[in-house]
């Protein structure tokens, strides 16, 4: 009855310090960042179901998914836990979901980072700082600025996705005389700086799919019905996971199979979510498969070409041969991923009205 009250009385009211709208259901630790910069500054109300797009309105939220169980779960992410009070309430017929949080005695904070609040914005006190070597390549530097400018109005899945991808610059930068001894441009001959470029290139392809998988499951957090299809689901795969959220993220991780085969166009065309956002057009789908050839390439046969690569890449390579990417060409690759995923990030937020950072 208390937290009914609290809506009703500053409902609609604009966002400030101490009060937050978001129309829809924000990942666990996107609910956890709100809480934890609350706890840290003056407290705080958290208010699920109003939209801020042409002006303040209540929309209510979605019921398909329990908004309690994925709030106890960012209330578990946190280190102390702060006092909290959350459910549903009604405004006008409509169904809300409030989290009411109390200013904490101490520092709370959220896999070790600590966030405040400065107005309606929130900040993190400690953020990780990329420091590059002095007279280092400058390419690394520019790129990593790129990401960083990406981060603005971003999803939690494409934050995530920017800060793997600078912790790969800052190992490129670290293992020159591994990685590009002679040079950017030129392939390393050392053994275990093959071995490396290898992993690191994967691990880059890696996130792109993990992104891809991330930000599905924001879309059919936000957008219960989008998750809604023809497809059968084992009952066993529902039993084996503890709540609706877990299932979200098996089915959206089950979405990625065919990406991971190499098939971009299969999976572009069983993630209606995806290709109705008209970001990934044929040339782009063209060039992702490539990129994940190469992957898989490196992943699955230490580098050395066999015919399914010759496939993709019929000039310039022969069977049995060694396959080797420059520095210059790696990072080529994280600037055009990162941009690809910069486009489909903010059409999802626009379509879906996914809830940023």
């Amino acid at each position: 009855m208390e937290l009914q009250k609290q809506v009703s009385s500053i409902i609609l009211q604009p966002e400030s310090e101490v009060l937050e709208y978001k129309a829809v259901l924000p990942p666990s630790k996107s609910i956890a960042q709100i809480i934890c910069s609350f706890a840290n500054t003056n407290g705080g109300l958290l208010i699920l179901g109003v939209s801020e797009i042409g002006g303040l309105k209540v929309s209510g939220l979605s019921e398909d998914f329990r908004a309690t169980s994925i709030t106890h779960k960012a209330i578990d992410l946190l280190s102390p836990k702060p006092v909290v009070d959350y459910g549903y309430v009604e405004y006008n017929d409509k169904k809300l979901f409030a989290i009411k949080v109390e200013k904490s005695n101490v520092v709370v904070s959220l896999e070790g980072k600590i966030f405040i609040r400065q107005g309606e914005k929130i900040i993190q006190t400690n953020p990780t700082t990329n420091i590059f070597q002095a007279g280092g390549y400058n390419q690394i530097s520019i790129i990593n600025a790129l990401l960083e400018s990406f981060k603005s109005n971003t999803t939690d899945s494409k934050f995530k996705f920017l800060e793997h991808y600078q912790s790969v610059l800052k190992m490129i930068d670290n293992l020159k005389p591994l990685l590009y001894p002679e040079g950017p441009a030129k392939f390393t001959s050392i053994k275990e700086g093959k071995v490396l470029n290898r992993i690191l290139f994967s691990s880059v392809v890696d996130s792109f799919e993990a992104y891809l998988s991330d930000i599905l499951f924001e879309i059919y957090l936000a957008k219960p019905d989008t998750l809604k299809s023809e497809q059968m689901v084992k009952v066993e795969d529902v039993l084996n996971c503890s709540d609706i959220q877990d299932f979200i993220t098996f089915w959206a991780k089950q979405k990625i199979g065919k990406l991971q085969k190499g098939s971009v166009r299969g999976f572009i065309a069983e993630n209606k979510q995806i290709k109705d956002l008209n970001v990934i057009g044929k040339s782009v789908q063209d060039d992702i498969e490539r990129i994940l050839q190469i992957r898989h390439l490196y992943s699955h046969r230490n580098g050395i070409v066999d015919d399914k690569f010759l496939k993709y890449f019929p000039v310039g390579y022969s069977n049995g041969t060694e396959h080797q990417m420059s520095i210059d060409e790696v990072l080529d690759k994280i600037e055009y991923l990162a941009g690809i995923v910069d486009k489909i990030d903010n059409a999802a937020i626009l379509k879906y009205n996914l809830s940023t950072l």
